[in-house]
């Protein structure tokens, strides 16, 4: 191999956009950067309350523009630029976006730049429960079961409900998409110049995982399967895509335009894109049946095996599975809780109001020491409870929590749902409920990993990334004692971006394979925690509680929509 070939890896998280510039030989980081999306920043066309996320389709392009010169100003500049090979990016998902003829996001077109309907939907926008529930019921009408490779049950997270929900919200929207667009699919589009929606070069990770391709179908679900849910869907699966392509592919080539925004060679490869806890997983450096978790504000298990392994097996409420959709020849299998660092942060938001809403106000300090004063406690906060919290017996009687702050990813996927804290007392305070959210998102880990083996899936073991795997000792020890099992922490911070640098290294042909490029700049494991059995047997005790409370708002959650339901047909 050469030497001095660079990648570039692109890692769009829910806050913020992550470059990383790396060495092709070895994975050693030269340069990294982040950029916060400043409209999200501000909470611009988001209604938390409403369960509605946008993200502007600039936010996405000033990110990639600017970490991507400030990697390689920090690198050492245009030396460095000129060898640069290669370039992949991951998103979260399912993002998708309406677009024109041309590709272009209609919030980029006038008329559309304040609309939020016309700008990418997160992945954790649940305004399409209603959808996501029409096409689970639809879905049972034919012989052929369309969501069998997504766990038998469709999401609100995903493609065709956030497509339906948008068109019939929207008029002016509808009349002018033309079609529908993961992040990870326009991003790699747009550096290479595209301008023709039909070339765009689909991600297997993301159709297979979302959209409902699967090989077995031949593509997408027919047309029939959509107009036959609402005629608004009519024709949508034509100016979609058939084919799919993993991320080992090259979407092209960078176009002219945007090798000079960035400063690099005309001849520098793009990826075809995929979701974050994919690329991540490869990052991670996953192994057969090690379940790879991406833990963050929510978290993604990733698990891969080989096909011939696993053929005719299909596994019940999960995300999904696709062959090559993580590892080209593997299936990919896919799980997550839908909220796990948000849980902390919204534990640590209820905890700030005072803060956030009075400290401005006092006569007693300047304003500039009030701000200092805020910014410090707010920092304090999470290490703060963790440590107390850790100090907290283990006891079958304390407080409890279920983790669905956010709705139910898996197992069973069901966005109604919503958290609970129970058994409080006077004598509750915040490091007690700290304490019992964290175990209530290991409970959560748990039923992932419970679901995967008695679907006849074996868990030889946990890798944890992210930023919850790198920051919190506490989380990662509660989940390894709750789980029973050791977790396998990846040295490298930032796992998804390397992950994305390592398809980008194939791409540009450094190595023939993704396992090469895992292999030559993986650098392995720092740190391993192991179970404590005194604690996992009385989490297993706690479990069963958390089990038992889980069903019985489940089935609240149930009966109160039947009601709603009822009273909107008379």
């Amino acid at each position: 191999m050469d030497l001095n070939q660079y990648v570039i890896g692109v890692d769009y998280g829910t806050d913020s956009v992550r470059s990383v510039l790396v060495d092709a030989s070895n994975g050693q980081e030269l340069a990294s950067a982040v950029h916060e999306y400043q409209r999200w920043k501000k909470g611009l066309y988001c209604k938390p309350a409403a369960n509605q996320f946008r993200q502007h389709p600039l936010d996405y392009i000033e990110g990639l523009e600017q970490t991507i010169k400030e990697c390689i100003k920090l690198a050492g500049g245009d030396k460095i630029a000129a060898q640069v090979k290669g370039i992949s990016v991951d998103t979260t998902g399912s993002s998708p976006v309406a677009v024109d003829e041309a590709g272009t996001p209609l919030a980029l077109l006038p008329g559309f730049e304040s609309n939020p309907n016309a700008m990418f939907v997160l992945w954790k926008d649940h305004t399409s429960t209603k959808e996501a529930a029409e096409i689970n019921e639809h879905a049972t009408k034919f012989d052929i079961n369309y969501l069998q490779y997504v766990g038998g049950i469709y999401s609100s997270e995903w493609f065709w409900a956030k497509l339906l929900h948008i068109l019939r919200v929207d008029e002016q929207v509808r009349s002018a998409c033309h079609s529908w667009v993961e992040h990870c699919d326009w991003v790699p589009f747009l550096l290479t110049g595209g301008s023709n929606a039909a070339e765009i070069k689909r991600s297997r990770c993301a159709a297979g995982h979302k959209a409902l391709w699967a090989e077995e179908f031949g593509g997408l679900p027919p047309d029939d399967f959509f107009s036959s849910l609402d005629p608004l869907l009519a024709g949508f699966t034509g100016r979609l895509f058939k084919d799919t392509y993993t991320s080992d592919v090259a979407a092209g080539t960078i176009s002219q335009e945007w090798a000079e925004r960035l400063g690099l060679p005309a001849d520098v490869k793009i990826g075809v894109g995929a979701f974050d806890a994919h690329m991540g997983a490869v990052g991670g450096q996953i192994e057969p049946y090690h379940l790879s978790k991406v833990m963050g504000t929510s978290t993604c298990d990733i698990l891969v095996a080989p096909a011939n392994e696993i053929e005719g097996n299909l596994v019940k409420g999960i995300c999904g599975q696709v062959n090559g959709s993580v590892i080209p020849g593997m299936v990919g299998l896919e799980a997550g809780q839908s909220a796990f660092g948000d849980t902390y942060a919204w534990f640590k938001n209820l905890l700030s109001w005072p803060l956030n809403n009075l400290l401005d106000q006092t006569k007693l300090i300047t304003r500039e020491v009030a701000d200092a004063l805020k910014a410090e406690m707010l920092d304090k906060i999470i290490p703060e409870l963790s440590k107390q919290a850790a100090a907290l017996p283990i006891d079958e009687v304390n407080e409890l929590a279920i983790d669905w702050f956010n709705g139910r990813r898996t197992p069973d996927a069901n966005q109604l749902l919503s958290g609970a804290i129970t058994g409080l007392g006077l004598g509750s305070d915040a490091p007690r409920v700290f304490r019992a959210l964290v175990e209530a998102t290991c409970f959560g880990a748990k039923s992932i990993v419970d679901r995967f083996i008695r679907e006849g899936i074996p868990v030889k073991g946990i890798i944890g990334i992210g930023g919850v795997a790198k920051k919190s000792e506490f989380v990662m020890q509660t989940m390894a004692d709750v789980l029973g099992m050791p977790i396998r922490i990846h040295q490298h911070k930032h796992t998804c971006a390397l992950g994305a640098a390592m398809f980008a290294a194939v791409v540009a042909g450094v190595y023939e394979t993704v396992e090469q490029a895992m292999d030559a700049m993986g650098g392995g494991f720092d740190v391993s925690y192991e179970p404590n059995q005194a604690n996992h047997e009385v989490y297993n005790q706690r479990y069963q509680q958390y089990r038992a409370l889980g069903d019985f708002i489940a089935t609240q959650v149930s009966a109160k929509h039947e009601v709603v339901a009822g009273e909107t047909l008379q």
